[in-house]
């Protein structure tokens, strides 16, 4: 990414993506913690909190809410070189909102406006390679598998875990 940017609020049909600010911290947090979601995202220090979450260099993330409340965070990276643009989205929900399609809608929600609005030819998603939930959720968007990244991530355990490389092209997006 080449530098901080000015996020829009961006409406899905459920869903409502905001720019993350700091005043979210306590909820992501506790949605950090939910045993759930600490089983795939490992545990945070404030340097890795600030580093995945609140560096505009880095990344740009949104709030996910439905109906004014907190549900998650969903953020993209992006490359500008025009002979390579793309952008790469992570996705985090609250347990307590997981099977209820808002992970559906806000990927959808995003990766529109990183086609649309960003001018991206394709978009690149890398959940870990045995969370099946996710990688339900990612085909129904229409990500399809690329390929296994061997020893991708630490987990929690300390060792490392493979996770699977799944790319949407531009036109075959359909939402």
């Amino acid at each position: 990414m080449e530098g901080a940017q000015e996020l829009p609020t961006l409406k899905g049909e459920r869903v409502t993506l905001r720019p993350l600010c700091r005043d979210d911290t306590p909820a992501l947090r506790a949605m950090l913690v939910e045993p759930e979601v600490s089983r795939w995202w490992g545990e945070y220090d404030d340097p890795k909190l600030e580093r995945d979450f609140f560096d505009p260099l880095c990344v740009s993330a949104f709030a996910i809410e439905e109906n004014g409340q907190w549900a998650g965070v969903i953020e993209f990276e992006e490359v500008t070189d025009p002979d390579y643009r793309c952008a790469s989205i992570d996705i985090v929900l609250s347990t307590a909102v997981h099977g209820g399609g808002l992970g559906t809608d806000a990927l959808t929600t995003l990766v529109r406006y990183l086609i649309d609005a960003r001018g991206h030819h394709r978009i690149t998603i890398a959940p870990a390679a045995d969370n099946a939930r996710a990688i339900h959720v990612y085909e129904k968007v229409g990500f399809k598998p690329v390929g296994v990244m061997r020893r991708f991530e630490r987990g929690n355990d300390g060792q490392w875990h493979d996770g699977l490389l799944m790319d949407l092209l531009a036109e075959e997006f359909v939402g």
